[in-house]
């Protein structure tokens, strides 16, 4: 069994480009107000997560492996 992440989108920066939708349709939703949500919150590690999070524009969405909670993006400085 591979790895779980857990996903979460930061609201607050998030301004609504779309791109996590684009780059992982079946991962992510925008609601009325533009806000992207991950759907769910936990699922099996994939490409297409890590290039939604690496494409988002402000650096909204953050990547944990589920249950350490140690961070796969963004990288730590």
């Amino acid at each position: 069994m591979g790895d779980r992440w857990h996903v979460e989108v930061d609201r607050s920066v998030c301004i609504g480009s779309a791109m996590c939708v684009h780059h992982a349709p079946d991962a992510f939703r925008l609601d009325t107000a533009r806000q992207s949500h991950p759907t769910p919150e936990d699922r099996d590690a994939a490409e297409q997560l890590l290039t939604a999070a690496e494409g988002c524009p402000v650096e909204a969405i953050t990547l944990t492996l589920a249950g350490s909670g140690e961070v796969v993006f963004p990288p730590e400085e």
